[in-house]
């Protein structure tokens, strides 16, 4: 659900320390917002308080939520610890594997290349067939 920012509250959290916003920032200018901040019905925040400050810094006025109903306090608190607690972060092996690929995909090598080549006119023949 899109939700107007300013119709945000933040209440007292658990994470004083925010960190550093700007690699977030910018995966947020290139990406978008890819997990939505959670809410309460109230608009008050639960989960996702480095997302929305980026995005307030980033000068949005709305940003994707979702909204968690009937929630008791206890179970408020649980979820913002639980959602900040259970991140895991890549080992370097997987990290550089992951850059790897990518490098691979920006970069293919020539044989690659030429079998989309091939992809690409056999598709084109093809459609041109199949619209006659």
């Amino acid at each position: 659900m899109l939700v107007q920012i300013k119709d945000i509250k933040i209440k007292k959290r658990v994470r004083k320390d925010l960190g550093n916003l700007e690699d977030l920032k910018d995966s947020m200018k290139i990406y978008g917002l890819m997990n939505p901040i959670t809410l309460n019905s109230k608009y008050e925040l639960i989960a996702g308080e480095r997302r929305l400050q980026s995005a307030i810094q980033l000068g949005w006025t709305s940003i994707n939520a979702n909204i968690i109903d009937n929630l008791t306090e206890v179970e408020q608190l649980e979820m913002e610890i639980e959602e900040n607690n259970q991140r895991k972060e890549f080992t370097d092996a997987e990290l550089m594997e992951g850059y790897k690929r990518l490098q691979r995909l920006r970069n293919p090598n020539i044989f690659y290349r030429i079998y989309l080549f091939f992809k690409h006119l056999f598709e084109k023949i093809a459609d041109f067939f199949r619209n006659r």
